[in-house]
């Protein structure tokens, strides 16, 4: 009987090849040097993030009502400081959460839009003044608002006398001061994403017959909107997290925001609940959680491509 030779030398060319493809396996203190210590860094950095979140929601999950009692992680779980939360008249937690939603959305709209018309000008538009408007805009955002909240304080009280729906003690009041306050970095950063987009499509438009508001508005629009939905994240997340300037101006506690509505669970000396405060604060993060997750893929690149002129 016939023995076919390549049938049988068939394996050993497999596993040769096999073990000249394989590369070989590294000693642990050269993986470790190489690679290793990012891992740690890594779990570390995990473990750092993640402790406060968990903490938090051992918090809002133990009836206890104090931290002390937190400490000892998920040991008790009960729903009650969420059933509180939404049972107790003298905090209406709901319209606090209303509140802050409309706020955060419409001034992350009205942050958007004022600032993309800001940065197209600047980007496209050639002015007398135009460099040193972009100079005021970054020198104006070196100091922070929360030094002017006494003026803003003030001027909101006079305004109240004049007109009452957008004074004191008024929403319509405290996102027009946010507007005011967030244009300056947000159209210098949207400026420099607008550059990356090559006048050329302005100039072919302009052949066609559009104008400056056609071009803004169905074409380069889109073309930005990874810096649109950056700018909207962020300004939505500030204006959830804000707290002097929403406890300056509204005074209500029916009109009031979150963050100011939350800090009475904890600031009564003799009625300090933080099992309710660590509830609040975790519905109050769901929504921009979720909004990161959903705009996670513009996030990168928006600010990427933003950072440079």
């Amino acid at each position: 009987m016939a023995i076919d030779t390549a049938t049988l030398t068939r394996p050993a060319r497999a596993d040769r090849a096999d073990r000249v493809a394989r590369p070989p396996r590294r000693p642990f203190g050269t993986w470790f040097r190489q690679t290793g210590w990012r891992h740690l860094v890594g779990i570390a950095m995990l473990i750092f993030s993640a402790f406060p979140l968990l903490y938090v929601l051992s918090a809002a999950l133990n009836p206890g009502g104090t931290l002390l009692t937190a400490n000892g992680l998920f040991q008790t779980i009960s729903v009650d400081s969420f059933v509180r939360l939404f049972s107790l008249p003298q905090q209406p937690f709901a319209a606090w959460f209303v509140n802050s939603l409309v706020i955060g959305l419409v001034t992350a709209a009205g942050t958007v839009f004022l600032g993309a018309l800001a940065a197209y000008s600047f980007s496209r538009m050639r002015f007398a003044g135009r460099r040193f408007g972009l100079l005021s805009l970054l020198l104006v955002q070196m100091f922070p608002q929360l030094l002017a909240f006494v003026a803003i304080f003030l001027l909101m009280t006079t305004i109240a006398d004049v007109f009452p729906a957008i004074g004191l003690n008024s929403q319509i009041g405290l996102i027009m001061v946010y507007l005011g306050g967030a244009l300056g970095v947000n159209t210098y950063l949207m400026y420099g994403f607008f550059n990356t987009v090559p006048a050329s499509i302005d100039e072919a438009a302009k052949i066609d017959g559009a104008g400056h508001a056609r071009i803004f508005f169905t074409i380069i629009l889109r073309l930005v909107a990874p810096i649109l939905a950056v700018v909207g994240l962020l300004s939505f997340i500030g204006t959830m997290n804000d707290f002097v300037l929403a406890s300056v101006i509204l005074v209500d506690p029916d009109k009031q925001t979150l963050a100011v509505g939350l800090y009475q669970f904890v600031s009564q000396e003799t009625a300090t609940n933080w099992s309710v405060f660590a509830a609040g604060a975790v519905l109050a993060a769901i929504l921009p959680m979720a909004l990161f997750l959903a705009l996670q893929k513009y996030i990168v690149g928006g600010l990427t491509a933003g950072s440079v002129k």
